[in-house]
């Protein structure tokens, strides 16, 4: 996206870390350390030399609708104001959402409001050695416990929790590994085949699976739906039913539920009420503009909270004379979608889920509309050069959002398409080694395409910019 737009605006990166790692495959740098090189890579020569963009190594502190922002460079003790004409946040989000800042293994901590109450305050995961020694440690620990054949527990049987559990399983062979989930079984919304191939894979490696379960207080409690009710029905079994016998307790548990957002930077009345891990997403409109809610009013339904301007139409934040946004959020940072009356499949953009393609698909759209702001605004402008009229873009549910590729360890995995947001949709269509191939090829192709890498940007420039759309929710010819 950044390397686009260069061509035609000067573009500053902001990033409170000196690195880039690829998410999706963090889980592996744990278990195997080495394999953070094939995932990381140092940002200033790639966004300075290949890019041809300013990188600024800092963190932003405050975000402002007179279209500045405050910034907290690494190395200065005071804070820098800096103007914007457009602004597009991809912050992304933490993946611990029972720690104070959702503080994980999953994500480095570096917001400063993180690093104060950080349970690895020794380590500094600003600097890509500092998250290198942080992986170091926790492999060192996670020796030590299959020393002892220790047990070890996961909470969360989602495509996380998963890929966690099956990755000390065949890296760290001896651990008493268990996965529990309050569903009836693991991979919650993905189709049925797919769970049941996760299932019996991890029934094979004597990995055990508690389902129907939670785990609160020390206390293990079966969980139930009533359908009558319409509600989850409680029971405490204790720990005996569950394979901890004579007052044994697990000696290590990961938590792998859930996300938790970290826009601390922004203002409140820009942050949702409401959504995933008690809120405080961006809240945006189809066209991702950032977007204002009436806080005072959090009795209210979460889509009834928005603010409506004069013409009936939601107020964007950080809007020009014109109404033109001039801030847009795409990503993990972002509330995921754009609420409506019935059911979630009657909004006008139904849940996306908080995985890489769709954060993608959403940059384009951002970054598009952007140029189509400056056309209409300061080259006057209102058509292409084909004679279309230049019409702000808006965003869909994209059909990449439905594709899943689940590790179960590194020579098996399972590949699902066509998911929404509907319980159990989509196909699975590959599994085995065919697709732990697959996803290794995903996995390093996009590294390549990140550090500007010719081969990864010609396999993936057409993944979102097709001149047509043959299926899904974008406009047929393109944005």
């Amino acid at each position: 996206m950044a390397r686009d737009m260069a061509t035609h605006f000067l573009v500053t990166i902001v990033d409170a870390k000196e690195y880039f790692e690829y998410t999706p495959g963090i889980l592996r740098c744990y278990v195997k350390p080495k394999h953070f090189d094939a995932l990381s890579f140092n940002l200033h020569p790639v966004i300075e030399d290949r890019m041809g963009c300013k990188f600024i190594w800092g963190e932003v502190t405050q975000l402002n609708d007179n279209q500045t922002a405050h910034i907290k460079p690494m190395f200065q003790e005071k804070e820098e104001i800096i103007d914007f004409d457009y602004c597009i946040i991809a912050a992304g989000c933490n993946f611990g959402p029972f720690k104070p800042k959702g503080e994980s293994l999953w994500f480095p901590t570096v917001h400063n409001i993180g690093r104060e109450v950080s349970e690895w305050k020794h380590l500094d995961e600003r600097f890509i050695e500092g998250r290198r020694r942080h992986m170091f440690e926790e492999y060192a620990m996670l020796k030590q416990l299959q020393s002892e054949k220790a047990r070890v527990m996961i909470t969360g049987a989602g495509f996380i929790g998963v890929e966690w559990v099956t990755e000390l399983e065949h890296f760290f062979h001896g651990l008493d590994l268990s996965i529990v989930d309050m569903l009836p079984r693991p991979l919650g919304p993905l189709p049925d085949g797919a769970a049941k191939y996760c299932t019996r894979y991890m029934d094979k490696k004597g990995i055990n699976g508690i389902y129907g379960t939670k785990i609160a207080d020390g206390k293990v409690i079966k969980v139930v739906f009533n359908p009558e009710t319409k509600k989850l029905d409680e029971t405490e079994i204790g720990w005996d039913a569950v394979g901890f016998k004579d007052g044994a307790r697990p000696d290590k548990d990961y938590v792998c539920v859930g996300v938790k957002a970290s826009n601390y930077f922004m203002p409140p009345k820009t942050l949702s009420t409401g959504g995933p891990m008690g809120g405080q997403w961006i809240v945006m409109d189809k066209t991702l503009a950032v977007c204002e809610v009436d806080r005072d009013n959090s009795d209210k339904k979460a889509r009834d909270n928005f603010i409506l301007d004069s013409n009936g139409k939601v107020k964007r934040w950080c809007a020009d004379s014109a109404g033109y946004a001039r801030v847009y959020a795409v990503g993990d940072c972002n509330f995921g979608c754009v609420m409506g009356k019935g059911a979630p499949g009657d909004w006008p953009i139904p849940p996306i889920p908080k995985i890489s393609y769709p954060g993608e698909e959403q940059a384009v759209v951002a970054a598009r509309n952007v140029e189509k702001t400056d056309h209409l605004i300061f080259h006057n402008k209102d058509e292409d050069c084909f004679g279309t009229k230049i019409e702000i873009s808006e965003m869909h549910w994209p059909w990449g959002a439905g594709m899943f590729a689940t590790s179960l360890g590194p020579h098996d995995a399972c590949f699902v398409v066509a998911a929404n947001w509907t319980k159990s949709s989509g196909f699975t269509v590959l599994y085995g080694s065919l697709s732990a191939v697959q996803k290794e090829f995903i996995e390093h192709s996009k590294v390549d395409e990140c550090s500007m890498g010719f081969l990864g940007r010609a396999i993936w420039h057409f993944v979102h910019h097709t001149p047509v759309h043959l299926w899904g929710g974008g406009p047929r010819w393109g944005y």
